[in-house]
């Protein structure tokens, strides 16, 4: 595995992880909210790996990416973001996978450079839409608790706040502990103003979906507290050429609750494009 650094159109630099022969399929991972590259587990990265070019994206603001003071209201820039990692390994025919906001972030993408370069993607817990009354971006119980005293910059109000994601991120399962304080970590480490200013923006993609031809994997848990079922459901509905797996009994992290299963259904779906 490498570590490579790509700057953006706006000069933030963009740290991502890349794994596996560059001969192979680029699948592109794009996490969540207030998370990072490291989010995916070496396990899952390691399997994907073994078919594809895996390259694992720190998002702007997160992880070891830059963190500028604005910016993260602007669909162009998170585009940017992604267009330049493509540049720089050389990327054609490439898988798009993205977790929660990683969802949102791919439809910037799509909005402004559209698919020439992207033959799948996959939406993982995600949204494709943010905002008042945005169907795709509805939201469950666990994050309408957090909010909005998760982007406090009071260390004590922001620490109760994300710990009531409790195992939303992870789901109950055995073993998953470490994962989950791996989790509750980063989402620290994340500066309160970049978890603020990433929902300070409203942003309906849903014609977008509706005229995206490109296969699409719709992966969802049915207990997802984090980002409702309902969000992935809508998004499927508008999707032309979309193909559902919905875990049932899964929470916002099906990576962390089944790697295996994770790894094995994204392997299958990039297989057949």
């Amino acid at each position: 595995m490498t570590i490579r650094e790509v700057e953006s159109s706006d000069g933030t630099p963009i740290v991502y992880r890349a794994i596996g022969d560059p001969a192979h399929r680029p699948l592109v991972l794009l996490h969540g909210w207030a998370q990072s590259s490291r989010c995916w587990g070496q396990s899952v990265l390691d399997e994907l790996a073994r078919t594809h070019r895996v390259i694992a994206v720190d998002l702007r603001g997160h992880g070891y990416s830059g963190a500028p003071e604005t910016g993260y209201d602007e669909s162009k820039l998170w585009a940017a973001d992604v267009q330049a990692v493509l540049d720089a390994e050389n990327a054609h025919g490439a898988v798009l996978l993205g977790w929660s906001y990683g969802g949102l972030v791919i439809c910037d993408y799509l909005a402004t450079h559209g698919t020439d370069r992207v033959a799948g993607i996959v939406l993982v817990g995600a949204i494709t839409s943010i905002g008042r009354g945005e169907k795709g971006g509805k939201v469950g119980s666990a994050m309408r608790a957090a909010v909005p005293d998760a982007m406090s910059e009071d260390a004590a109000t922001a620490i109760r706040a994300l710990g009531a994601f409790g195992t939303a991120l992870t789901g109950t399962g055995a073993g998953t502990g470490v994962a989950a304080q791996a989790l509750f970590g980063t989402s620290l480490c994340t500066p309160p103003r970049v978890r603020a200013a990433m929902f300070a923006r409203t942003v309906s993609n849903d014609e977008l979906l509706r005229s995206l031809d490109t296969p699409v994997l719709v992966l969802h848990g049915t207990t997802d507290s984090v980002v409702d079922v309902s969000a992935a459901e809508h998004a499927a509905a508008l999707l032309p050429n979309a193909t559902t797996s919905y875990w049932e009994g899964t929470d916002h992290g099906p990576f962390v609750e089944d790697p295996q299963r994770f790894a094995a259904e994204v392997t299958r779906f990039a297989a057949a494009l």
